[in-house]
């Protein structure tokens, strides 16, 4: 993987009058210097531009060359610039903000299993499972794609062993549901050999009905418990199809840059393969797994590719965030969960410390108020040993951040990786937590107001991979099913923009050269069918998508748009 590249030199801005100025303000006018005498190749004029530089301001028109903005500022000045060989692409008043970026997306699609994605009841979960179980063998197993939750359906529950047993008898079923959970049905439950005396492993949970029986719930590391047949191989053209596939979806939603969390180094090896075949349209950030670390450094990489961190992770998802209270539902097994504890605190501390010492930079997944105990708790023992504070350290999730952890987080320096789990699952969080937690979740107004860098994404396929959807959720605290929850933490539609592109731009150290639209970054930026800005709430997130340009290259664009 090349070395980084030099920044850019820093643009000279220029501020002048224009006739019919945007918004009636003084237009700004911005050139890179190296480029003045050169003709651009790309010109986008008569459109809305949201630049969300230092002062969030507004412009007409844009220009490209060498994949960076050479030239922000009035449609005159631009279209001056025009030279015999320049597209200019007209957007008739258009909205146009930076390329949007997603913190922490594992991946587009919940695998090749029984899509649940679309599934709205128990019933259609169901007949899905059901129409699968009719094709299978003998002795197949029936496996769920993971692309979905329970607060999507109108029961807002999981489809539990007894549920699964009326569609499927004798056919192991496996109901794979995001990252930390598996539901099996009573064949499956025999086929591996788990009863109700079978051991449970730490930070692990196998769950029970009020009766005592199992109830085919398997949560973080019992998921073990399980052996999912092997995907059928691929080859490696087929592989890097798959994923070129995969960032194509992800630009036809607006994304131009994606930071994936635990990655293996077979991963990055693919990613590698893309990016030397120059079919790499997306701009990737990689957080390995801790086993993945041997072979590569800290920031190793360019604008396309870049290695990013470690990953680590102390307790579980939705039903695991390890919480100092119990949770607000019982437990058959359990009247006083607290949740999972993942990793040990010696295991944890002892880990942080170690990469702190190597140079390199650490993210650890904390779901929970007590996982976010224990995080700091290690960071700061690390912190004793090497100073972390300016090196962009960060907490992924921090779901339940309390008031006394933002002091402590501040003085580390560390960064909060936000996504919009709440939007899809609010109900489910309500009644794992009750009301109060819930409405506490992702406390981002306490974040922006504590001075905490933060950024946002989705934790794709836990959540749709849907930018403005975690833009509209952010801003409005609604929820798919649930309502409103915790009104108090709104953003504004600035803060969520600017979260959405240049937070995340500073997550990975790339401020300077991505996250917004100035002359001398990244040619980076969507057209919106909608302004984002003003238009009414409720239509924030279904705003559609009209074009994807990465590095001044056309990825997407919409047909008919």
């Amino acid at each position: 993987m090349p070395h980084a590249q030099s920044p850019p030199p820093r643009a000279c801005r220029i501020v002048c009058r224009a006739a019919g100025a945007l918004l009636a303000a003084a237009a700004l006018f911005a050139v890179c210097p190296a480029a003045q005498l050169a003709v651009p190749e790309l010109i986008v004029r008569n459109a809305r531009i949201v630049t969300v530089d230092e002062a969030f301001s507004y412009a007409e028109a844009a220009a490209v060359r060498g994949g960076r903005f050479v030239a922000v500022g009035t449609n005159g000045d631009i279209v001056k610039l025009a030279g015999a060989g320049t597209r200019v692409i007209d957007l008739g008043g258009r909205t146009v903000i930076p390329g949007l970026a997603d913190n922490h997306l594992h991946g587009a699609g919940g695998g090749p299993g029984v899509d649940l994605s679309r599934a709205r009841s128990l019933r259609d979960v169901l007949e899905a499972i059901a129409a699968r179980v009719k094709r299978a063998a003998p002795d197949d197993i029936v496996v769920t794609n993971r692309d979905w939750h329970e607060a999507q359906l109108v029961e807002q529950r999981l489809p539990l062993r007894r549920d699964l047993d009326t569609v499927a008898p004798r056919i192991p079923v496996v109901v794979v549901r995001g990252g930390h959970e598996y539901v099996l049905n009573s064949a499956a439950l025999r086929r591996w050999n788990i009863d109700e005396r079978t051991p449970v492993p730490p930070g692990g949970r196998i769950s029970r009905y009020a009766d005592g029986t199992l109830n085919g719930e398997l949560v973080d590391s019992a998921k073990a418990l399980v052996t999912l047949p092997p995907v059928p191989g691929r080859s490696l053209e087929q592989r890097l199809a798959d994923k070129a596939a995969e960032y194509a979806r992800l630009h036809a939603a607006g994304l131009t840059s994606v930071r994936h969390p635990g990655v293996a180094a077979g991963d990055v090896a693919l990613l590698e393969e893309l990016r030397r075949r120059g079919l790499l349209t997306m701009r990737v950030n990689v957080l390995l797994a801790r086993e993945a670390a041997a072979g590569f450094r800290q920031d190793q990489g360019d604008e396309w590719l870049r290695i990013g961190g470690i990953k680590l992770a102390v307790d579980g998802g939705f039903e695991g965030g390890l919480m100092r209270e119990p949770y607000a539902e019982p437990q058959a097994d359990a009247a006083a969960y607290r949740g999972l504890q993942t990793m040990s605190s010696e295991t944890l501390t002892s880990l942080v410390r170690a990469f702190n010492r190597d140079g390199w930079r650490v993210f650890t997944h904390a779901v929970g108020d007590a996982a976010i105990d224990l995080v700091l708790d290690a960071y700061e023992a690390a912190n004793a040993e090497r100073s972390i504070a300016g090196r962009r350290w960060g907490i992924e999730h921090a779901f339940i951040a309390r008031p006394e952890h933002l002091p402590r987080m501040k003085v580390l320096g560390l960064a909060v990786s936000a996504q919009d789990h709440l939007y899809l699952a609010g109900p489910s969080l309500v009644r794992y937590w009750g009301a109060e937690r819930a409405a506490r979740t992702t406390p981002m107004r306490a974040f922006l107001d504590t001075g905490l860098p933060v950024s946002v994404g989705t934790d794709a396929p836990v959540v749709p991979y849907d930018p403005l959807w975690a833009i509209y959720h952010f801003v409005t605290r609604n929820t798919m099913t649930g309502g409103v929850l915790g009104a108090d933490q709104r953003i504004t539609r600035a803060e969520a923009l600017r979260a959405s592109t240049m937070g995340t731009a500073w997550l990975t150290g790339e401020e300077r050269v991505k996250g917004s639209i100035e002359p001398g970054k990244l040619a980076d930026f969507v057209v919106l069918s909608d302004d984002i800005m003003t238009c009414p709430e409720a239509r924030m997130r279904d705003i559609e998508v009209d074009m994807t340009v990465v590095g001044g290259r056309i990825v997407y664009e919409r047909p008919g748009s």
